[in-house]
């Protein structure tokens, strides 16, 4: 039952603290942040458990709950937002196409996704991509492709493929990916598994080189995320990427880069792999492809790797539709006029510097790459990450844990130093409410 109705106006931003209204016709009756959070809980399915806010508006590195609170946003959608909210060029795009032709699936050809093929390609530098919509299609994609050429051009037999991931992983949620995982909220009671996989620890080339030297011959990939995000921003060492590839390559395996969450400009380098110079055998993408409009995903291979799948073998009546190859056009061009690469390569560094200066007794560590950073939280009088995360959306800064004691920081890359620094003020002030 509705307990109380008003008017949720939405304003044109003119400044960061003022606004114009909106003309009558244009606002829109809404409910309180509370009531929309009991109809979600009322008529949806409990599969999240998001931080009590109710998100109405957003531009650039901001959102705004529907009573009209300002809050930076340090999620970003876990990364898909990093060209900032509502950034004009994208949604203009969306716009422009939208009036054009929306659909046409893959039955028949458009005349945006030739475009966009091309332009992601050599963006990239690959000879062939295979547009999804979500990274777990794209990751399950990826698997696809290297099954496909572990059998048509490694000669494995078609029944013992098996392909090599990492613990601590976070690919999806579809039952093939879930099989990856080591994590019981992820896999438990989700059974039977996929075969097909074996896993091993990450941040360990020679336990790869291990399991290649046993079983090599069987194996047609190796499933990487380049920065563990969802475990908690876990960087890798130095060399470990490049290792991996070396290795792989002796054992004749495809190395497969997860680049879904910490690629296109997220760790100051276009993608995580970047930073060893290493090129994956198949990369994947997703998020940011789409700049926080649209859901847009991608896996890229050179012909040798990619052409093994025939007309019919795989496919998305959505993937590759016109206004997604408009606005992933728009979105990646956006992450280079506006230097987003070495603005979170330079901003990121201030950030962990910073924020491991700061004396706080329930910061046990800051780590990461570009502006994509984590504070490992150490409990102090019963209160843990999440209630660090409740005091500073109270202060205005929306991030959220990972693992009960890991808070991610990963704020649109279109932020400001000087924004930067006035949130990070906020954060200090959450931790130092629990000393």
């Amino acid at each position: 039952m509705v307990k109380s109705v008003y008017i949720c106006k939405f304003f044109q931003i003119q400044n960061e603290t003022n606004y114009q209204l909106l003309t009558l016709n244009q606002y829109i009756i809404m409910t309180k942040s509370e009531e929309f959070m009991e109809m979600e809980a009322k008529y949806g399915a409990h599969n999240y458990h998001p931080l009590p806010v109710v998100l109405a508006k957003g531009e650039g590195a901001f959102v705004w709950d529907c009573e009209g609170k300002k809050y930076f946003d340090f999620l970003s959608a876990y990364s898909a937002v990093n060209q900032g909210h509502c950034h004009p060029k994208i949604v203009q795009a969306m716009c422009d196409q939208a009036h054009r032709l929306t659909l046409s699936s893959r039955a028949f050809y458009n005349d945006c996704l030739g475009e966009w093929e091309k332009y992601v390609t050599e963006y990239f530098g690959y000879e062939k991509v295979l547009p999804m919509n979500s990274g777990a299609e794209a990751d399950e994609t990826a698997l696809k492709l290297a099954r496909r050429w572990g059998v048509v051009k490694k000669g494995i037999k078609n029944d013992e493929v098996k392909i090599v991931c990492c613990e601590g992983n976070f690919h999806g949620r579809t039952i093939t990916i879930i099989t990856m995982s080591n994590d019981p909220e992820s896999y438990a009671n989700y059974g039977p598994m996929t075969p097909g996989f074996v896993r091993i620890p990450y941040n360990d080339p020679a336990a790869l080189e291990k399991v290649l030297e046993a079983e090599g011959d069987k194996i047609a990939g190796f499933l990487v995320e380049p920065i563990q995000g969802e475990a908690g921003v876990y960087v890798p060492d130095d060399g470990y990427l490049k290792k991996c590839y070396d290795i792989c390559h002796k054992h004749n395996v495809l190395f497969m880069a997860d680049e879904v969450q910490c690629g296109i400009a997220r760790t100051g380098k276009m993608l995580a792999c970047d930073h060893e110079n290493v090129r994956p055998d198949i990369l994947i993408l997703g998020k940011a492809l789409g700049g926080g409009v649209m859901p847009v995903s991608a896996v890229l291979a050179d012909d040798d790797i990619m052409l093994n799948i025939k007309p019919g073998e795989h496919g998305s009546t959505f993937g590759g539709n016109p206004i997604a190859a408009k606005v992933s056009i728009a979105a990646l061009q956006v992450i280079k006029d506006e230097n987003l690469m070495q603005n979170a390569e330079r901003l990121g560094k201030i950030f962990r510097e910073e924020m491991s200066n700061f004396q706080s007794p329930m910061i046990e560590k800051v780590r990461g790459k570009g502006l994509l950073n984590a504070i490992i939280i150490r409990p102090r009088n019963g209160k843990e990450a999440w209630d660090v995360c409740l005091k500073m959306r109270d202060l205005g800064v929306l991030a959220k844990p990972t693992h009960q004691h890991i808070i991610r920081f990963a704020p649109p890359l279109v932020i400001t130093e000087a924004q930067l620094r006035e949130a990070m003020e906020l954060i200090k002030s959450a931790l130092k409410s629990f000393e």
